[in-house]
């Protein structure tokens, strides 16, 4: 594709997606409607947002790669994806009742109120936000880099450009619309990218005669292994379920069944998307089974298509990066609101300035999230090395607090502490990383083991959950916490 033409297309894109953000989002008259806005998105928002961010850098371009590189083994990004949002709308969707803000909130609540664990946990997720967000920016400058042949770090520079306008103008609500409008064009263009490049190839047969036998097995598992195939869905479902951007669907659903719905017909869709990544990459491997760097096995199956159809489908590519972007931006930043701000304030801002903060935050998280994608160059790996250091941990708390009103602060400070300490050894012995693939089984089953027994072993928290929902529900109204939470709390 003519590199002029697709670069135009982008920018009438991109205009696009900010004049629809300034649109949607005029009447903000809040730091509530900026950041959740209004705590009243109807489902098939709800569903929209979902899926957009879900079919992210990860799911379409790593996942591509991984097709690539094992074949049906490109299904397990989704299939694990697909498990983790079906357990959020069964598990967590309730928590909508209790109108949190952000997942450090509903961990505190967890552990009576603890404001350390709220402290340490809003960090981890801010650091795991700006990680995320550093990510799709990664994937996405790889696609324009590829399509424009522009310096990699200038096309990561305008990548965070073009979703930093509309999500600075417009915060969550145009976010939210969006991405439902991303989720339309990236569904088309993949399905039509993986019907066009099997044609191109000389249709399925051509692809099993060209990929290794072993990855056409069930998942790939004969190429790679059961192990590592179970560690890689499953660090998946826990990123989808520890990853606050996911969570903040929740928090800003209209309701319960509104959430509930959104989140069981997004991993159904999700699961069909699954098929699509692993048949693009096996059919670019047909294609291209030289490949240095399989990051560029999506692009290199856009070669063959005509300009118009090749448009559209870099354009959804550039939809998945930029729709998970975006999520994450607002997420990491409501997450700087509550929590760090009112770490070093003592209290949130007011509404005749929350806007204003909220988007000098915003231009600072994807600052920090352009910085660390200049410094990477592999998405699968970047992925899930950082959800098993930083979200094992804050899967296990999130689980264990959920369902077992034991759970204290010292049992989740351990929780927390005893993942990231597990995926640092596993990450250290090459022989272990062979073994399991990436740290995530492990480190889960470290953080649970510490936070069970801990738990145990200390004194159960003298403050209710009824008692610690208020106490945190004052403290982000800015009013004063009553005797009797205070005293237990302190």
């Amino acid at each position: 594709m003519n590199s002029h033409v697709f670069l135009t297309g982008f920018v009438i894109y991109a205009l696009a997606m900010i004049w629809l953000g300034w649109y949607v989002s005029r009447h903000q008259k809040n730091g509530e409607d900026f950041l959740l806005a209004g705590r009243s998105l109807p489902m098939f928002l709800t569903l929209g947002t979902t899926v957009a961010t879900m079919v992210g850098t990860g799911s379409s371009m790593g996942a591509v790669g991984f097709g690539y590189s094992h074949g049906w083994a490109g299904m397990l990004y989704g299939v694990g994806g697909a498990m983790g949002i079906l357990l959020a709308a069964w598990l967590f969707a309730p928590l909508r009742k209790l109108r949190f803000m952000t997942m450090s909130e509903e961990l505190s609540y967890y552990t009576g109120g603890s404001h350390l664990i709220k402290n340490i946990v809003g960090i981890m997720i801010f650091i795991a936000s700006v990680g995320w967000l550093g990510a799709h920016i990664l994937g996405g400058s790889l696609y324009l880099s590829w399509a424009t042949g522009i310096d990699p770090a200038l096309a990561k520079i305008i990548i965070a450009l073009a979703f930093a306008i509309y999500v600075i103008i417009g915060g969550y609500s145009a976010v939210v619309w969006t991405d439902t409008v991303q989720a339309l064009i990236l569904f088309f263009g993949f399905i039509l990218m993986a019907i066009l490049a099997v044609a191109h190839v000389g249709g399925w047969e051509a692809i099993r005669q060209a990929v290794d036998p072993r990855a056409l097995s069930l998942f790939a598992v004969d190429k790679m292994g059961a192990v590592p195939a179970l560690s890689l869905a499953m660090v998946i479902g826990v990123g989808v379920l520890a990853t606050p951007s996911y969570r903040q669907r929740i928090y800003t659903a209209k309701d319960v069944g509104a959430v509930r719905r959104s989140f069981i017909f997004t991993g159904v869709l999700y699961l069909f998307f699954s098929v699509l990544p692993a048949i693009i990459g096996m059919a670019a491997f047909t294609m291209d089974p030289q490949l240095a760097n399989s990051n560029y096995a999506f692009l290199v199956a856009t070669r063959f298509l005509p300009a118009a159809v090749g448009l559209v489908v870099l354009i959804a590519g550039l939809s998945a990066t930029m729709s998970s972007a975006s999520s994450d931006a607002i997420a990491a930043v409501a997450i700087m609101m509550r929590d760090l701000y009112t770490l070093i304030t003592g209290r949130m801002p007011g509404d005749d300035n929350a806007i204003r903060v909220s988007r000098w935050m915003l231009a600072g998280v994807i600052g920090m999230a352009l910085i660390f994608a200049l410094t990477a160059d592999d998405i699968i790996s970047y992925i899930t090395k950082m959800i098993a250091m930083l979200m094992s941990g804050l899967f296990v708390c999130s689980m264990l607090g959920r369902f077992w009103l034991r759970f204290n602060w010292q049992g989740a400070l351990t929780a927390l502490i005893g993942g990231m300490a597990v995926s640092a050894a596993v990450l250290l012995h090459p022989g272990w990383l062979a073994w399991w693939g990436n740290p995530c089984i492990p480190s889960v089953l470290g953080s649970l083991a510490g936070g069970v027994i801990v738990t145990l072993l200390t004194p159960a928290s003298p403050v209710t959950r009824a008692q610690a929902l208020e106490i945190i529900t004052r403290e982000r109204e800015n009013q004063p916490a009553t005797a009797g939470p205070e005293k237990a709390r302190g």
